[in-house]
């Protein structure tokens, strides 16, 4: 892991949070087989993809991440939360919006049903140019 990232981590608070940021770098690395890398502001990125909208707007983007936040770590789904709504019904404790999982803490958590989601995300994002947002894949 960089130094970046190790330095990161060692300033992330509450203490829950810091703990829960190791255990999502760990679970991460298998189910991307990346190493993590800062993106700014404060989101731990693994991997990339390419994506491309109908409106011709495209670009690159992390292809699995999380932010550790003071009120919740944000697990980033970029194919969207809808596309794993049957896993996460298992995963315990959380919240989502259209693209983001959201956790207060790992307790609790399912933690090979989150591998899982992020591992099929990962997979779906990097198969080949990505055509939909997040909110579009709700639909």
């Amino acid at each position: 892991m960089s130094a970046e990232v190790d330095e990161f981590l060692a300033g992330v608070t509450p203490a829950v949070r810091q703990r829960d940021a190791h255990a999502l770098v760990d679970l991460m690395r298998r189910a991307t087989g990346q190493e993590p890398v800062l993106q700014h502001p404060g989101i731990v990125a693994f991997g990339q993809y390419h994506y491309e909208y109908a409106s011709g707007r495209s670009g690159d983007s992390a292809a699995a991440g999380f932010a550790p936040r003071k009120s919740a770590t944000v697990v980033y789904l970029s194919d969207g939360t809808a596309a794993h709504a049957d896993a996460l019904s298992r995963l315990g404790p959380h919240t989502t919006g259209v693209g983001c999982l959201y956790l207060k803490s790992l307790d609790g958590i399912d933690l090979e049903v989150l591998e899982a989601v992020v591992r099929r995300s990962y997979e779906t994002l990097t198969a080949g140019t990505f055509g939909q947002r997040a909110r579009e894949a709700a639909d």
